[in-house]
């Protein structure tokens, strides 16, 4: 059946999925996201291909969760619920961040290695998807952070201090700033960050690479490795994240932002979110700076969500 928020195509041994509200700068709405993973169980049920590519249509791969939805009938998400159906989804009081991490897991389940194509922006429940990828392509330029931890609750998905040293972990995860895609290359985090004209072509003769091993083995390979890091206590650390952002959701200033949203509109809650910080919204990119935070991402663009 044909999808409405993604596009989904086999070329030889790889599938390729394009999130694709490019208008909304790809916003992980329940919808797409149920497409996603629908389409990620039809690449892993064909026995032609090898390896999954997810990228973005339009000016970033994703922008974050979608922060102003307009719910639309699918077949994809639980009729009940509203989430995307991937077993359990856990529609109960602040258990949103535990629906995010079961829903990504299946990603890190899959048995083909999936490959994450970032560009433009990369925020918040983005970052959440690229991670459970087993690679990172990311243009240089890309801007991949976490603003909604400034004030809106920690981390859905606590998976810094999984992939980055940990310092780098701590600013990423308390500041909401972001960093560069060259930035995130050098502390590990991306497989390879490549120049913005060249990471269409560098993506897919990686993935053509990687593609000439039979499935067998890449499924092997990849459940060797999952399984180390299971041992370390990667999923019982992710989900004991899930407890503590729902109690940061019941801090006392927990209700400002959708306070503001709902009086005054999203826009203006994310101007109060962001403007003191001078770099996702775009009023204060011109703003004077004492010095420039590293990796804070100043840009002309205007993020509307995460």
């Amino acid at each position: 059946m044909p999808y409405e928020f993604i596009l989904s195509e086999t070329d030889g041994r790889l599938g390729r999925i394009t999130l694709n509200r490019p208008e909304k700068l790809n916003a992980l709405s329940n919808e797409l996201r149920g497409e996603l993973y629908h389409a990620l169980k039809e690449h892993e049920a064909d026995p032609e291909v090898g390896v999954i590519i997810i990228k973005g249509a339009g000016r970033a791969f994703s922008a974050g969760y979608d922060l102003n939805p307009t719910p639309t009938p699918s077949e994809y998400v639980h009729p009940r619920s509203g989430l995307p159906d991937v077993g359990t989804t856990h529609p109960n009081h602040y258990d949103w961040s535990r629906h995010t991490i079961l829903a990504n897991w299946m990603i890190w389940e899959l048995s083909k290695p999936v490959i994450a194509q970032l560009h433009g922006y990369c925020l918040a429940g983005g970052t959440e998807l690229a991670s459970v990828c087993d690679f990172r392509i990311v243009s240089e330029d890309c801007q991949i952070g976490y603003p909604p931890v400034r004030a809106m609750g920690t981390m859905d998905m606590m998976w810094a201090p999984w992939f980055l040293p940990p310092a780098k972990a701590r600013l990423f995860a308390y500041t909401g700033d972001a960093f560069s895609g060259k930035d995130m290359e050098w502390m590990g985090w991306a497989t390879y960050a490549v120049s913005a004209d060249e990471i269409d072509e560098f993506t897919d003769t990686f993935a053509r690479r990687l593609a000439h091993i039979d499935n067998d083995q890449l499924a092997y390979s990849k459940r060797a490795v999952n399984r180390q890091y299971e041992i370390m206590g990667i999923h019982t650390g992710l989900m004991s994240g899930s407890d503590v952002e729902a109690m940061s959701k019941h801090r006392p200033a927990a209700g400002e932002f959708g306070r503001i949203s709902r009086e005054k509109g999203l826009k203006a809650a994310l101007e109060w979110r962001d403007g003191p910080f001078r770099d996702f919204r775009g009023a204060y990119s011109s703003a004077p700076h004492d010095r420039p935070l590293a990796g804070s991402g100043a840009s002309d663009e205007k993020p509307l969500e995460a």
